[in-house]
Parts: C-alpha cells; sequence; structure tokens
C-alpha cells in the first residue's frame, strides 16, 4: 500500500462526545471514532484524548507525526493562555494547549468550535473560494468565526468572530435577551440559541414543549403561532447578523448547528439582514452577501480542527 500523505488529525470537543479523525491530504477520512467527554474531570478528559489519539495511531501508523489541532466550545485567554467561557466547564482555568502537548508529545493548536467551522467549510465545503467568510453556530450556544483567503483567522485577542456574547443589537432600547452564563444580560446566544428558540415558543404558547424540527414542521402546516415565533426569529437573526456584514461585509455566511437545518431561513433571512443594514436607499434594499448552510454539518468542527495547521511541505 503507498504510503499516505499529508495527514493531519483534528479533535472536536462536544458537551457529550470527543470526536477526532485523521485526513488526508485531499480531506478524505482515513480514521475518525468518538468517545464519551467526561463530566467535570479535567484529568479524565486528557485521558480520554490520549486514548483517542492511540486509537487514530494504531489505525493508521503513518499518522504518528501527523499535526493535532482541537476544537473547543470556548476560547483560550491571550493573557494565561488558559480556557475560558467553555460550556465543558472543566476545561475552564487550565492551560490547555500545554497540557496535551505534554500528553500527546508534540504540540497542538486549539480554536473554538466556530473557527473551526468556517476553517473547514472554506477548504473544501460550502465557503470554498471565498475571500472572506463568516462561520456561525446556531445551537446550544451561538457562536461565530471568520476565515481570510482560505484561513481562520483568530485575531489579536483569539476573539475574532466571537460574536455570540456581544449585546443583542436593539434599536427600540429594548431588552430582547436575559442573563447570560456568561456573567451578562442580553447575550445574542440568548436570543438566538435553539433553546431560546424553543423557549420562545413555549412562551408562545403557555408552555406547550416542541423542538426545532417540530416547529418547523407546524410552521410549513401553517400554525400561525409557530409562524410568529420563526418570523420573529429570523428578523432577529437578521439584526444581528447585519452589524456583521457592517463591519466585516464577507461573500459568505456559513450557517451551522441545530437551527441551521430549518429551510425557511435561507429563504427569509437575506431580506432580514438587509432590512436591517445601512444603505443609500432603504427602500430598495441590496444585499449581496450568500447564506448558506455547511455541507459537513456536525462533522464541520472536527474537519476544521484537523486543518488548523498548514500542510507539511
Amino acid at each position: 500500500m503507498p504510503e499516505r500523505q499529508g495527514l493531519r488529525i483534528g479533535f472536536d470537543v462536544g458537551g457529550t462526545k470527543i470526536s477526532i479523525c485523521v485526513l488526508d491530504a485531499s480531506g478524505n477520512y482515513v480514521f475518525k471514532t468518538e468517545s464519551p467527554t467526561p463530566r467535570d474531570d479535567y484529568a479524565g478528559f486528557l485521558e480520554v484524548a490520549s486514548s483517542l489519539l492511540k486509537q487514530a495511531h494504531a489505525a493508521v501508523p503513518e499518522a504518528s507525526h501527523a499535526s493535532i489541532g482541537l476544537g473547543i466550545p470556548g476560547e483560550i485567554d491571550v493573557v494565561s493562555n488558559t480556557v475560558k467561557n467553555a460550556n465543558s466547564t472543566c476545561l475552564i482555568g487550565h492551560d490547555l494547549e500545554a497540557d496535551l502537548a505534554r500528553v500527546f508529545g508534540q504540540p497542538v493548536r486549539i480554536a473554538n468550535d466556530a473557527q473551526c467551522l468556517i476553517s473547514s467549510e472554506v477548504h473544501d465545503g460550502a465557503a470554498k473560494g471565498a475571500t472572506v467568510a463568516f462561520g456561525v453556530i446556531l445551537g446550544t450556544g451561538v457562536g461565530g468565526g471568520v476565515a481570510i483567503n482560505g484561513e481562520a483567522w483568530r485575531g489579536n485577542n483569539r476573539l475574532a468572530g466571537e460574536w455570540g456574547h456581544n449585546a443583542f443589537p436593539d434599536r427600540d432600547g429594548g431588552h430582547t435577551g436575559s442573563p447570560c452564563y456568561c456573567g451578562r444580560d442580553n447575550c445574542i446566544e440568548t436570543v438566538l440559541s435553539g433553546p431560546a428558540l424553543v423557549a420562545a415558543y413555549a412562551d408562545a404558547t403557555a408552555g406547550e414543549n416542541a423542538q426545532l424540527h417540530e416547529i418547523e414542521k407546524m410552521v410549513a402546516d401553517g400554525d400561525p403561532v409557530a409562524r410568529e415565533v420563526l418570523t420573529e426569529y429570523i428578523d432577529n437573526l437578521g439584526k444581528a447578523l447585519a452589524t456583521v456584514v457592517g463591519v466585516l461585509d464577507p461573500e459568505v455566511i456559513v450557517l451551522g448547528g441545530g437551527v441551521s437545518s430549518i429551510h425557511a431561513i435561507y429563504r427569509e433571512l437575506p431580506e432580514r439582514i438587509a432590512a436591517h443594514m445601512f444603505h443609500s436607499s432603504p427602500a430598495s434594499p441590496r444585499f449581496a452577501t450568500s447564506i448558506v448552510k455547511s455541507r459537513w454539518g456536525p462533522d464541520s468542527g472536527v474537519r476544521g480542527a484537523a486543518r488548523l495547521w498548514p500542510l507539511p511541505r
């Protein structure tokens, strides 16, 4: 068998599972598996990560010298180099980069999950060929990532695209959001996450529970309450993304996460973003940015993590 070239390893850390993959130079899977994420156990997390890497090396011996990238649901503090604002709370306060380098015996690059998503999508996904792209995760939380010239851009504070914890923009001075786990009020995440959409439907129906796919089906079936809730959600998403377009003006915005499966968003969101943008003629807004669903879906994170390192020369 010929030797595989350009192998890269990616980890994607989620609240319930840790995924690992080995990609070849063409972006094909050479190996892929996952394991449950240990809860409230940092030492256990390191053990699971080490075990997954050993499995990858055993399955693909040529990957023993491959680069390793890791996506997390949080950020690395630029001063202390420790994890902050992570949904997987056992990681918070630890120098994960140094600890993994010690356990793995080689350097590791870490980025948040939205940066990994857009890193994947500009390489061989829905944003391939875009000079400037913005990736959005609309899931349990809300995050964003930026890619410029085909590479994820982390920024001077490692926060480029971290949009979910900006204040929700409301021209009427209202308080749309709610208290956020980050300690602030009115974060975009509290308005646009999947749980926020589910909660909005429950509020509108005096407590009826419905999941995202059920809300979408009710809209398709003509349910007026579900339609109103989804319309308000899409308009709020348009308000929040209009601020991104006003600063970054990307060629493409890629949506990932559970909410991205709702088809009506792709039909209606461009008009709602345009309605909240600065225009010389508000009556005839023009919106040229493409709104697309991530090609790789839940796999964007692990594939993007593998691409945090360039291919070896």
